[in-house]
């Protein structure tokens, strides 16, 4: 360790003889040999400094952890080489004795020094990537059973990229267990809809907003996740995050309590506040069962849908919300039936399939917005 410490950096020595004081999970010779024979090394010199550099880090905790400190969750490391070079995380299971990320164990602890202690481990403690997180946690062994079932290698394969950062919702054990799959969607796109792939988002930077995740709808458009922090973080009105900035090499995990499944539009409407009024407006006692229709399983008729959703401020403009049949009508006018729309979709003149009301819409492209003209039937819906 100490020839890797000079190898890596002249100035780590330094830093970790300064008052601290620090946590160091030090590995023998015996594990050092392992790892360079594991990654095809001849000797520390084939590894490049930077690397070295942050794997040595990646074994420093700030605080002095005796062992009788130490419990089973997640601590953060001097390694900066987490996504947007964040420091990453380390999983500590207390479990059976003292194990890190999974695969390196404590087995001389409590070297007490002046600035800190030392653990002597049996294993070099890698960079862990977001798979390596998720097999390391055994609150997770459910979700890596379900990423790898009958020999699936698609998001192991997709998750261990590091040219790609990767934000995951990642459901703990007991959210399988209570999972029942109401709408018997398919696993793997279950899966991939918990998978936001291009950008690691910590807690800190969340919003309330909407994220296209891995999943896919038959047209081969990325599904939409919607995020919501007014009270902790909540994922399609459903599921909460309850440990959250679990840092990877290649992204961040959320573990969430429950499974968040694939979304219909009645999904989005429920779970986010700017649509209270339509939900309102959808759900009144003098209005069809629109929650039913908008339900319905992509490929069975009317479905699918596009969904010009009136947002809470677009009802308070209305000198009057109407009621009974004249509010049907309009609600019925704001739903395409049979397409998926999206906005490339859209050209100058195009008009609509048929709304559930039975008329069709015309979209008018004003420079690089692109608009309904639905504004001007509306209100002459609205009028008679």
């Amino acid at each position: 360790m100490v020839d890797a410490l000079v190898a890596a950096d002249g100035d780590l020595p330094t830093v970790l003889a300064n008052d601290g004081p620090f946590t160091v999970f030090a590995p023998t010779n015996d594990a050092f040999e392992a790892f360079l024979m594991a990654n095809d090394f001849n000797s520390l010199d084939d590894i490049p400094t930077e690397i070295l550099t942050q794997v040595l880090l990646n074994h420093v905790v700030a605080g002095t952890n005796l062992s009788t400190d130490l419990s089973s969750g997640y601590v953060s490391t001097l390694s900066t080489a987490g996504a947007n070079d964040a420091n990453l995380s380390m999983f500590i299971n207390t479990e059976d004795g003292v194990t890190l990320n999974g695969n390196s164990t404590v087995t001389a602890a409590d070297n007490k020094a002046i600035n800190g202690v030392v653990h002597i481990v049996d294993a070099v403690i890698g960079l862990p990537n977001i798979v390596d997180h998720a097999i390391a946690n055994p609150n997770l062994t459910s979700l890596v059973g379900a990423l790898t079932a009958d020999n699936n290698t698609t998001f192991t394969t997709l998750l261990t990229d590091s040219e790609t950062d990767f934000t995951v919702f990642a459901p703990l054990n007991t959210a399988f267990e209570s999972f029942t799959n109401p709408s018997d969607n398919d696993l793997n796109s279950i899966l991939a809809n918990h998978v936001i792939s291009g950008a690691a988002a910590n807690a800190e930077s969340l919003t309330n907003t909407y994220f296209n995740t891995a999943a896919m709808n038959a047209d081969g458009d990325n599904l939409s996740i919607y995020v919501n922090i007014d009270d902790g973080v909540t994922l399609n009105g459903t599921s909460t995050v309850v440990a959250a900035d679990i840092i990877a090499t290649n992204g961040i995990i959320h573990a969430v309590n429950t499974v968040i499944d694939l979304p219909t539009v009645v999904t989005f409407a429920t779970a986010d506040p700017n649509f209270s009024s339509l939900v309102g407006a959808l759900t009144a006692e003098d209005q069809p069962d629109f929650v039913s229709v908008l339900s319905t399983p992509n490929g069975t008729d009317p479905a699918p849908f596009t969904v010009f959703a009136p947002t809470n401020g677009a009802f308070a403009n209305l000198a009057e919300v109407p009621s009974g049949d004249a509010l049907t009508a309009v609600l019925n006018h704001h739903v395409i039936v049979g397409a998926n729309i999206v906005s490339g979709d859209l050209s100058n003149g195009l008009i609509s399939p048929a709304t559930l009301e039975g008329d069709t819409l015309t979209f008018t492209i004003d420079g690089d917005n692109k608009c309904g003209s639905f504004y001007i039937l509306y209100r002459c819906i609205l009028k008679t």
